[in-house]
């Protein structure tokens, strides 16, 4: 069992777009530690998703824990969403003891597979929906605070650059 560390906004693997993982490499022992970490470090109290880059690894990978449903997904895609964008207040294990109003869609599902190859279908409403698409903007390199309003960005800028964990 192991809780990796979250790396916080800044870190430059949360900045760059995660590779797929080959399908050669499933279910190597590489590949099964690193969705045993996931899992691992998804468990802790108050997290509901972490994406490999969080923890430093930059494949496509994602854990979440969403209503007691912990579980993750290898290679993911965003294959449908629906709703019209609602404003939720959102967090990140990332930008720690901040949170700021991001636009999701209040639906989503996400196609991928898992550690042996075997296809996975996730989807949700309301905070799982907001997971899939906040860990699936991870995998392309994006954390949520650079998709907020103009406005609203700048605002969530000023406020990491005063945290403590940001120097």
């Amino acid at each position: 069992m192991t809780v990796r560390p979250i790396r916080l906004f800044g870190d430059p693997v949360l900045r760059s777009p995660a590779d797929p993982i080959p399908s050669g490499s499933l279910g190597s022992p590489g590949i099964r530690d690193l969705v045993q970490d996931l899992l691992d470090t998804v468990r802790e109290p108050g997290r509901a998703g972490v994406a490999a880059p969080q923890i430093g690894v930059g494949l496509r990978a994602f854990s979440y824990n969403v209503d007691g449903e912990v579980g993750y997904v290898l290679n993911p895609e965003i294959v449908e969403v629906s709703g019209e964008p609602e404003l939720m207040d959102e967090g990140c294990l990332s930008v720690p003891g901040l949170a700021y109003p991001t636009r999701r869609h209040p639906y989503a599902k996400v196609r991928g597979v898992d550690v042996d190859g075997a296809e996975v279908v996730v989807d949700g409403t309301g905070l799982m929906a907001e997971a899939l698409q906040h860990e699936v903007d991870h995998l392309g390199g994006t954390v949520y605070v650079m998709t907020l309003d103009p406005e609203v960005r700048r605002q969530a800028l000023r406020d990491i650059r005063e945290q403590d964990w940001f120097h």
